[in-house]
Parts: C-alpha cells; sequence; structure tokens
C-alpha cells in the first residue's frame, strides 16, 4: 500500500518505509498518486470452482483488457469479495501486481457461471458487481471478423435509460469504463479505432446486460467523411446482474476528490485596471546623505553659490566690527587731549600768581 506521498505501507504496519535506493524511490513514485493517472491495471483470477463458461469468458476479458492485464492459473478459495474478511486475500493479490481492478470467476450450486467485478481504492475493497453468464459466445467463434490491433483504445457505447437510473446499471457502466477505457488521452487517431464495445441494458429479464463488440471498418463514401461499416467480432456475453456492494459515502467521496490545479497564491502581488500587474517590495530604511553617490554639476554650481554667498557674509560682518574699533579709539584720544588741555591750563594759572 501507498500513502500520498508515494511512500510504501505493508500490510499491518503503522510507520512508513522509506526507499532506501533510487531504484525502490522511483518503483515508489510510478504507484503513488498522479494528476493524470496511468492505465489501470486488471488482476483476472478463479474462485474455488469454476466452469468451462466461466474460463472462456475470463479468457476473452483479458484479450480486450490487452496487455494491461495480470491473470493468475490456480483456483483461489478464500477470494470472497460478498463475504466478512473474504476480502483480504484479494487485497494483498491487487497489492502485489499492482492492479486496481479485478475480475473473479466462480461457479456454484446457488449462483452458476458467476463473474465478479470489482475496484479497489488505495488497494482496499471500494466495490463489487456480480454477473450471472446466461449465454456466451467466445472470440474464436468469430472467423473473418479479423482482430484488433494492441494498444488501440475502444469506442465504448451504452445503449438503455436504465444506466443513468437504475443505481446496478450505474455502476456496472462505472466499472465497464474503468476496465475498458486504457490510457487517458486528449486526442484520438482515427485510423486508430478500429473496434467498439457496447453494452445494452437489454434482454430477457429487467436486469438483464448484453454485451458485444463490433469491428469498425472505414469505406469510401465520396466524401471527406467515410462510410462506416460494423461487423461482429466476439465476445457475445448475455448475463444478468446479480449482488453488488457500494461504496460508502464518505469513501466514495473522498476517492472522486482531485487535486486543486490552480497557481499558489503570489504574495504583495496585485492587479490594476490600469497598470495591470502591480507588485510591492520592501525597502530598508537608506541613508542618503552617507551614501557616496555621483554628484551632478548642477549641485557643484549650487554649492559654489552657497560658499560664496557664506564667504561675502563674513567679510560683511568683519569690516562692521572694525570700524566701531576705530570710534572707540579716536573717542579716548580727544578724551585724553582735553585732559591734556586742562592741566596746561592749570600750570598757567599757578604761575600767574
Amino acid at each position: 500500500m501507498v500513502n500520498a506521498k508515494g511512500q510504501s505501507l505493508e500490510p499491518q504496519q503503522t510507520h512508513l518505509l522509506k526507499p532506501k535506493t533510487r531504484k525502490g524511490k522511483r518503483f515508489l513514485e510510478k504507484r503513488g498518486p498522479k494528476l493524470v493517472e496511468d492505465a489501470k491495471r486488471a488482476l483476472f483470477l478463479y474462485g474455488n470452482d469454476t466452469s468451462k463458461t466461466v474460463k472462456e469468458v475470463l479468457t476473452d476479458l483479458h484479450k480486450i483488457k490487452g496487455t494491461d492485464a495480470h491473470s493468475f492459473s490456480r483456483k483461489n478459495p478464500d477470494v470472497k469479495p460478498f463475504e466478512s474478511g473474504g476480502e483480504a486475500p484479494l487485497e494483498f493479490f491487487c497489492n502485489k501486481s499492482n492492479c486496481s481492478l479485478f475480475v473473479l470467476g466462480s461457479h456454484s450450486k446457488k449462483r452458476p457461471h458467476n463473474i465478479t467485478l470489482g475496484r479497489l481504492y488505495d488497494f482496499h475493497l471500494f466495490d463489487a458487481l456480480e454477473l450471472g453468464i446466461e449465454s456466451h459466445r467466445p472470440i474464436s467463434s468469430f472467423r473473418g471478423a479479423g482482430t484488433a490491433q494492441v494498444g488501440n483504445k475502444p469506442a465504448i457505447l451504452f445503449a438503455g435509460e436504465r444506466f443513468d437510473s437504475e443505481p446496478d446499471f450505474k455502476l456496472a457502466k462505472s466499472m465497464l469504463l474503468d476496465m475498458f477505457r486504457g490510457q487517458q488521452v486528449e486526442q484520438v487517431n482515427l485510423a486508430g479505432l478500429d473496434r467498439v464495445l457496447v453494452a445494452y441494458a437489454a434482454g430477457t429479464s429487467e436486469r438483464s446486460l448484453l454485451l458485444r463488440q463490433y469491428k469498425i471498418a472505414f469505406k469510401k463514401s465520396g466524401t471527406k467523411v467515410p462510410k462506416v461499416s460494423l461487423t461482429e467480432m466476439g465476445p457475445s456475453i448475455d448475463c444478468v446482474l446479480r449482488r453488488s456492494r457500494l461504496p460508502a459515502v464518505d469513501l466514495e467521496k473522498e476517492a472522486l476528490k482531485q487535486p486543486k490545479l490552480t497557481k499558489k497564491k503570489e504574495k504583495n502581488i496585485g492587479s490594476d485596471l490600469l497598470k495591470g500587474r502591480v507588485g510591492r517590495i520592501y525597502m530598508p530604511q537608506q541613508t542618503v546623505d552617507k551614501m557616496a553617490l555621483a554628484k551632478p554639476k548642477g549641485l557643484k554650481r549650487e554649492r559654489r553659490e552657497a560658499a560664496a554667498e557664506k564667504k561675502a557674509a563674513k567679510q560683511n560682518a568683519g569690516s562692521g566690527s572694525g570700524g566701531g574699533g576705530a570710534a572707540e579709539g579716536q573717542q579716548q584720544q580727544q578724551q585724553q587731549q582735553a585732559k591734556r588741555q586742562r592741566r596746561a591750563a592749570a600750570a598757567a594759572a599757578g604761575g600767574g600768581e
């Protein structure tokens, strides 16, 4: 068993087994979940008792499935999908063979010529459907009809309103699509479309299901659209729906869950109708004054003018302060001269007496 991350879990094991080699890692990645799944493999095996009709039906279904099929030749009496505990050996075999689909053939007095179709999710039984074979005409009896080329995808057609209304027929439609659709592709070459599988919701009873396969031949029609002719190539299987095992609601919801394909949200990015894509970035605080930047010539001229103005202001301030000192010196000289004159006048007055 493989978890969502592609890591291996063995049965009855609680811890993860990490790959020790690159080859083991690639092996687990192939088995892990993918956005676009590979073609589902199917396991064909026998129950406790089988019949000739059951073996022929399994052989024909194995041929239709092609290379995405794996078969067991021995009997498996413990495999019983509709009984409690009977699905454990089946899950083990599917896990070993890397198969998510299985076709089990059995035969008993109560349910003669019984075919069980089933699917697994995470290598655990998901759902199952029993088909009782009423008549069968194998591929080997259709001589001259031709064979399908290996690897070509068949066209699948469902005829009948029961496939859209009744639960068991809906389950049969889903299983047949998973069984025979092969690899998912976006385009199909018209030359490779060589057969068509048709399922009819008709027959002798209300639960009858008819399976047919036709060979497609394209013939000239005189126009661009070729004329299509169908020739039955086998197998021709008439069966009836028997028991069914539907999945739980929560398990079905989990199995149908798909990952979101949207991109991760980008931080600090928005959109504007005028500017388009707008982003916001973080810029740390910058000290432009201390940064060694290239200074243009215009700034140099401004610095020279500022320096000249500063120098002129200093000169004006210096000249103003020097004029004030000269006036004070002249006033002191006048005071000293007035003192000398008074002294001389006093001396003259003393001499006249």
